[in-house]
């Protein structure tokens, strides 16, 4: 690899790390986790980009790195524990706090997918079209598991406030 591509592919990793660091830690729902992960998928996408040599599409190799790793993680039986008692880093407004806490554990609760589905099109901001081509699936199973996840979190959401 030359020294431009090393230098673009080292911008990039700057540049990019808070990004899906945030995704990942919708993803996730623990922020030790999410940074294990961001690190997982920087690794491979450092890897494969200088095994390749090519630095195109780099954005969309990186989040697909970022929720196949995420999905295959948990698919893992030892993965399974969860973590509980976990207090905020940085202290928020107390409405807003609450309401993100209860919409990270309702996020926390849905299969993987699912919230695969739901962090790329409503966090990352991608089409469903861009959504079912990253996650390697039909358009329909995107939306099918968009509407699924949305029911489940509105009904999760809805059980906090009763």
């Amino acid at each position: 690899m030359t020294r431009g591509a090393d230098a673009a592919l080292h911008a990039f990793v700057d540049g990019r790390r808070t990004a899906l660091f945030r995704s990942a830690y919708l993803l996730c729902g623990n922020r030790d986790e999410a940074e294990d992960l961001v690190q997982t998928t920087l690794v491979k996408v450092v890897l494969g980009a200088r095994r390749h040599g090519r630095l195109d599409h780099l954005e969309a190799y990186a989040r697909r790195t970022l929720v196949n790793t995420f999905i295959s993680a948990r698919r893992r039986f030892w993965r399974r524990e969860q973590a509980y008692g976990e207090l905020p880093d940085i202290p928020g407004h107390s409405a807003d706090r609450d309401t993100g806490l209860m919409v990270r554990a309702a996020l926390a609760g849905l299969a993987p997918k699912q919230r695969a589905v739901l962090v790329l099109r409503y966090w990352e901001d991608l089409s469903v079209a861009a959504t079912a081509e990253l996650l390697g699936m039909r358009e329909s199973t995107v939306k099918s598991h968009t509407a699924r996840g949305l029911a489940a979190l509105r009904a999760a959401v809805r059980e906090e406030h009763v």
